[in-house]
């Protein structure tokens, strides 16, 4: 009898050994589908987000920003820009010598008017941000960057036709959602030399003494807040203007740099 009660035992023993190890065996099992439906999940949504962003860049034609390169070589330093009487009926706006265009001074040393000719290295500029002066030979694209361009580029741009809006660095990110707005609506203009354009930049600008300075060449005006209704007349006054435009018809496209937005 002890021998045949120590055969059942072993015999229980065996079983539960048995039962636990199945048990054992269903759970790895459930854990592996488990862990295979997660990864399965993660990677849907995972390949979504992907899709969606890559979808949303491509219906948009968004293209990574290239900052237009700097300027290197002697340094120019700008004779001052001599201010006149404001002309131009948007209070506020100050206005420089650009007499003598389209005549053959070219605004040129004639009057006191803002040089037009083309240097190699970086300018000082005797206006923060500059309204006009030497600059460099290759403009740059017109559009919205997000960190400061060359000054001797964006200068060429002005010469063109182009409104420059800079504003300080620490303006809030609301504002400056603002004025992307703003450049954004503008319309396109044609261009005699290449593709339609804005005509607008929009960058920071370090040192403003503003908040918010939009600029043409020759005219400029500081304002605080992104809804100053005086950025749109300045805007329709001087934008690609056949009157204010020393190379009225120069394009804004074919340069140099990559904008977030055209």
């Amino acid at each position: 009898m002890p021998n045949a009660r120590k055969s059942k035992q072993a015999a229980r023993r065996d079983r539960v050994a048995a039962m636990r190890a199945q048990q054992k065996r269903a759970e790895r099992r459930r854990n592996l589908i488990t862990i295979g439906a997660i990864v399965a999940v993660a990677a849907v949504v995972i390949g979504g987000v992907a899709w969606y962003a890559a979808s949303r860049s491509s219906s948009s034609g968004a293209t990574a920003e290239v900052i237009p390169p700097g300027v290197t070589g002697q340094r120019t330093v700008q004779a001052a820009a001599h201010q006149v009487p404001n002309s131009s009926g948007i209070p506020g706006v100050t206005e420089y010598v650009t007499t003598g265009w389209p005549a053959a001074s070219h605004n040129g040393p004639a009057g006191e008017a803002l040089a037009h000719h083309h240097v190699t290295g970086p300018v000082t500029y005797s206006v923060t941000p500059p309204v006009g002066g030497p600059h460099n030979a290759t403009w740059m694209n017109c559009g919205i960057y997000d960190q400061p361009v060359p000054s001797e580029r964006a200068v060429h741009n002005l010469e063109h036709g182009a409104v420059w809006i800079t504003y300080q660095p620490s303006l809030p990110p609301s504002q400056v959602s603002q004025l992307r707005a703003f450049a954004d609506k503008q319309t396109m203009v044609p261009s005699a030399e290449g593709a339609a354009s804005r005509y607008m930049d929009l960058t920071p600008y370090p040192g403003l003494p503003s908040p918010i300075v939009i600029s043409s060449w020759g005219f400029q005006l500081k304002v605080r807040s992104p809804t100053d209704p005086r950025l749109q007349q300045f805007v329709n006054m001087f934008r690609a203007s056949q009157k204010y435009t020393p190379e009225y018809g120069g394009a804004c496209t074919g340069g140099v740099g990559t904008p977030l937005q055209g």
